[in-house]
Formats: C-alpha cells, structure tokens, sequence
C-alpha cells in the first residue's frame, strides 16, 4: 500500500482534507495531511519535507491550490516520493509563481474576495463559499471560513525552482466550475506536465463538495504508481 500525503492550499489548513481522508481510509489507506504556515515558501516547503520524514513510502504526493506550488518543491530529491496529484491545483513551471499563474487567463475571482489585514489576507468569512465551494454543503463551509489561515502577502510571488512534475509521473484533477484558478489554466499545466486528467463539475475546493471523487481520483493514482513501480506485476 503506498502512502498519500495531502497539503492544503491557502486560506485553508489541514483539516480542509477531513472527509477526503474519511473516504480514503474507507478504501484502506492511511493518509497524511501536511500543515503549512502559509508565511513564506520556503517554510511551507520545509513542512512538507519534515512530514514526508515521518513516513514510508512509495508516496504519493498530493497538492491542493497553492499546495500544488509546494509539492513541486517539496518533492525534489525525495526518493520515497514516486508521483504527484494536483487537485485544481497551480503547477507553476521554473521561474513562475502562483499569482503570475493566476492573472494569465481571465476567470480568477479571488481578487474581489480578498480582505487585506496588515502583512496579512483572508477571505471575507460570509463570502467564502462564494469564491471556493459554493456547491459544499453549507456546514462544510462554514467550518472551512472559520478555520482558515491567514496568508502573508507576497508568499504567492515567489518563483519556484525546477518543479518535481519534470521527472515525476502526475495526475491532475480538473475543477470545470473553479472561480480560483480558472479552467483554461488547469488545462495548460496539465497538458504541460503530461499529467493524466480526470475532470470533475465542481468547484475550486472539491475536497469539501465531492471528497469521495476526491479519494477516488487519489485511490487510482496510487495504484497507477504502484503498477508503474512494480513494472505492471
């Protein structure tokens, strides 16, 4: 059995992942989910890092939104890290950045929710639905705008290295009705990293309004990475 390992994007924790890792373990794997500080890249990446320490692999390493900035970094040079998951996630190529990303097509939302706070953003908490989940269930997402982390300003406009996804095998899971990260972009970055697609009419954040397409997207990833390194036995 491989291991999943989950990192959540911005405004949002580990616990965004909780009904997603109900359905996996259901299926019989025991996810992790990462928990990122969300105050620069290279602390987020150092996170991911230090959790991958605490387990066995082959892992299959998932990113959510920004999250998928991050394992791209994350992964490299770890060897129990045999392939990568994007759940309507940025996949940023060497020398881009999530919010460069995020201006190349039209459709992005995000800035008309934003609420600056100091150094600081967050989603206005009676709008959050609007922007991320409007088809999750309302407690659903009233827990996930009352648990969201605050994110410094900036930590989008890092530029990233080399990314993982040029030597590792990748699935991308295709939100058609994201108002984050437009589809047309999804597109492009899978297409990019020669990731395998599944598309889902859904949201930005299917792992609050369909995680068990979610666990089902990640469940067939793992065993495509199993197959591939086992040589199809």
């Amino acid at each position: 059995m491989a291991t999943i390992v989950l990192v959540h994007g911005l405004w949002s924790d580990g616990s965004s992942w909780a009904h997603v890792i109900t359905e996996l373990r259901a299926m019989g794997h025991e996810p992790v989910a990462a928990q990122l500080a969300l105050e620069s890249m290279d602390d987020d990446v150092a996170s991911v890092r230090r959790t991958l320490a605490t387990v066995s692999g082959p892992v299959l390493l998932v990113g959510w939104s920004y999250g998928g900035a991050v394992i791209g970094e994350a992964a490299r040079g770890v060897a129990a890290v045999k392939a990568l998951a994007y759940v309507a996630a940025f996949a940023p190529a060497e020398g881009e950045s999530v919010s460069g990303l995020s201006r190349k097509y039209s459709g992005s939302e995000i800035p008309k929710y934003v609420v600056v706070a100091g150094d600081y953003t967050y989603i206005n908490r009676s709008t959050f639905g609007e922007l991320l989940a409007a088809d999750a269930p309302a407690e659903a997402v009233a827990i996930a705008a009352a648990t969201q982390r605050m994110v410094r300003i900036g930590l989008d406009r890092v530029k990233v290295n080399p990314p993982a996804w040029l030597d590792l095998p990748s699935h991308y899971l295709l939100a058609t009705d994201d108002r984050c990260v437009p589809p047309e972009l999804q597109h492009e970055m899978a297409a990019r990293m020669g990731a395998v697609v599944t598309e889902i009419d859904s949201s930005h954040a299917p792992v609050l309004s369909r995680p068990r397409e979610v666990a089902e997207f990640l469940d067939e990833a793992c065993r495509d990475m199993l197959t591939a390194n086992t040589g199809g036995n």
